[in-house]
C-alpha cells in the first residue's frame, strides 16, 4: 500500500462522493463502489453522510465551498483517494477543485461551474461559437423576476420560456405565450425559489429564451481527455410543448437515422469542448428543429432519477459502475446493446396525498415490462410541475425493439391509478 511521505502511514485507498443529503444517486454509487471492492466516503450535508453502517461519510456546509473544501482536503490527509465523483448538479463545481487538489484527472472548476449556471452557459457559448459550431442554442436574456419593468421583457421573442438559473428537473421551466403570462411565471417561480431557498442572482434573475419546437433527445455520454464517448441516446417520444415540461417516456436505441445520431453526438462534443469539459459523465438534453442540433441543457453528472438503469438493462453495466471506473482511469470498453429498454416516469398530474397507487398486478403482467417502482412513500405530499420535482416512480420495459418497449410503457401507464387525498391547511 501506498505511504505518506512525511508520516510514513498507510494511505488507504478510497473514493470521495460528493451528495446533497437526499441525492436519489447515492445509493447506486455505493452498490458500484462496494462491486468494485473500492472504499468510498460521502462527503454530504446532512444525516446521510454520517451513518456508518451505509458509509462513512464528512459533514460539511456547501453553501461555503470554502470552508467546505478546508474541512475535506484536512479530513482525508491520511488517504489515498481515487476518485472523486460529484452526484449532482450543486456539487459538481467542488468535485472538480477536489480532484484537482488531489492530482486526479478532473474537469476545470470554471467549465463545471458553467454546467449548473443556465445563464453563465448560454453567455459562454454564445460568445465561443463560431461559423463550424453545428450546435445551436436560442436567442435568450436575462431578466430580475421581483422587478418586471416593461422594458426588460419588450426585446422578448414570443412564445419563450423561462427558466431558474440553477433548478434541475424541469423544475420552474415555463412557457409563456405573451407578457401576461411572462409575469404570471415568474411570480410562480418567485414563489419555488423563496421556498427552495436560493440566494444571490439564483434567487433574484431568471432566463427567457426563444421556444424552440420539435422532438427532444436526451444523450448520456463519458468524456475522457475531452474525448466523448456516448452511452446512450434516448428519444423522447412525448411531443413537450409546455406549459410545463414534463419528462415521461424514455426510450433507447433512438429510432433516429444513422447521420442525424452522429449529429447530436458532435454537437454535444462540440458543447463540451466550448465549455472546456474534459472527464466524467455528460448528459445533454437537445432538440432536433429545421435540420438543427439545439442544445436545450447539459450538465456534467449522470442522467437523472432511476434513468439510468436503462444503461446497465441494454449493456449490462451499470452507469455508476462506469463513471467510478473511468474516473479511476481505468480504459473503459462499453459493452454492446442487447436489448432495447425504456422508462415511463411516473408524474405527479395533482397536488395532494399520496394513499395508494392501484394496478400495479395489472401492469406487471404486461410483456416487455420489467418492474414498477413506486417511490414517494404512501402518505407523502405530491406537486405536479412546475413547483413539484419529485416522480411517483418509474416503469421500466425491455424488449427486441424501441416500438415494442414504448407500447409496454404505455399499456402499463394505462392501467395505473394514481389515488390522493387533498392536502388539508394547518390551523
Amino acid at each position: 500500500m501506498p505511504l505518506d511521505p512525511q508520516t510514513g502511514a498507510i494511505l488507504r485507498p478510497c473514493i470521495l462522493l460528493i451528495s446533497p443529503q437526499n441525492s436519489y444517486r447515492i445509493p447506486p454509487y455505493l452498490n458500484a463502489a462496494k462491486q468494485l471492492g473500492i472504499d468510498a466516503i460521502v462527503v454530504s450535508q446532512g444525516e446521510y453522510s454520517l451513518v456508518s453502517s451505509v458509509a462513512s461519510g464528512i459533514h460539511v456546509n456547501f453553501s461555503n465551498a470554502n470552508e467546505a473544501f478546508n474541512i475535506i482536503t484536512t479530513a482525508l490527509a491520511d488517504q489515498q483517494v481515487l476518485a472523486v465523483i460529484g452526484t449532482d448538479d450543486q456539487t459538481v463545481t467542488l468535485s472538480s477543485r477536489l480532484s484537482q487538489y488531489f492530482g486526479l484527472q478532473h474537469n476545470d472548476p470554471a467549465a463545471s461551474k458553467l454546467t449548473r449556471r443556465k445563464d453563465l452557459a448560454r453567455k459562454h457559448l454564445a460568445e465561443k461559437s463560431h461559423s463550424d459550431v453545428c450546435i445551436h442554442i436560442p436567442a435568450y436574456k436575462k431578466i430580475a423576476i421581483n422587478i418586471l419593468m416593461q422594458e426588460q421583457y419588450t426585446s422578448v421573442e414570443f412564445p419563450c420560456v423561462i427558466k431558474p438559473l440553477s433548478l434541475s428537473g424541469s423544475r420552474g421551466v415555463i412557457k409563456a405565450a405573451n407578457p401576461d403570462e411572462l409575469l404570471k411565471a415568474c411570480i410562480q417561480i418567485d414563489t419555488i425559489l423563496e421556498r427552495e431557498g436560493s440566494t444571490g442572482d439564483e434567487r433574484t434573475h431568471v432566463i427567457v429564451e426563444h421556444y424552440i419546437p420539435g422532438y427532444e433527445y436526451a444523450y448520456e455520454g463519458l468524456l475522457c481527455d475531452g474525448e466523448l464517448t456516448r452511452l446512450a441516446l434516448f428519444d423522447k417520444p412525448d411531443l413537450m410543448e409546455g406549459p410545463y415540461f414534463e419528462e415521461t417516456y424514455y426510450i433507447t436505441p433512438s429510432r433516429l437515422d444513422d447521420s442525424t445520431q452522429t449529429q447530436i453526438h458532435q454537437a454535444v462534443q462540440q458543447a463540451c469542448d466550448i465549455y472546456g469539459l474534459k472527464q466524467g459523465p455528460v448528459h445533454a438534453e437537445v432538440r432536433l428543429f429545421q435540420g438543427q442540433v439545439w442544445l436545450m441543457e447539459m450538465a456534467s453528472r449522470t442522467i437523472g432519477g432511476d434513468c439510468g438503469q436503462l444503461i446497465e438493462f441494454v449493456t449490462g453495466k451499470t452507469i455508476e459502475m462506469l463513471v467510478i471506473e473511468q474516473a479511476m482511469g481505468k480504459d473503459i470498453e462499453i459493452p454492446q446493446a442487447r436489448y432495447a429498454a425504456g422508462v415511463m416516469m411516473m408524474p405527479a398530474q395533482e397536488h395532494g396525498i399520496l394513499r395508494r397507487v392501484e394496478g400495479i398486478l395489472a401492469a406487471n403482467k404486461i410483456a416487455g415490462i420489467e418492474k414498477i417502482e413506486v417511490t414517494i412513500p404512501t402518505g407523502y405530499e405530491i406537486m405536479p410541475l412546475p413547483e413539484g420535482f419529485s416522480y411517483l416512480g418509474f416503469i421500466f420495459a425491455k424488449a427486441a425493439e424501441p416500438a415494442q418497449v414504448e407500447q409496454a410503457l404505455r399499456q402499463a401507464w394505462a392501467n395505473l391509478k394514481i389515488v390522493t387525498s387533498p392536502v388539508l391547511p394547518v390551523i
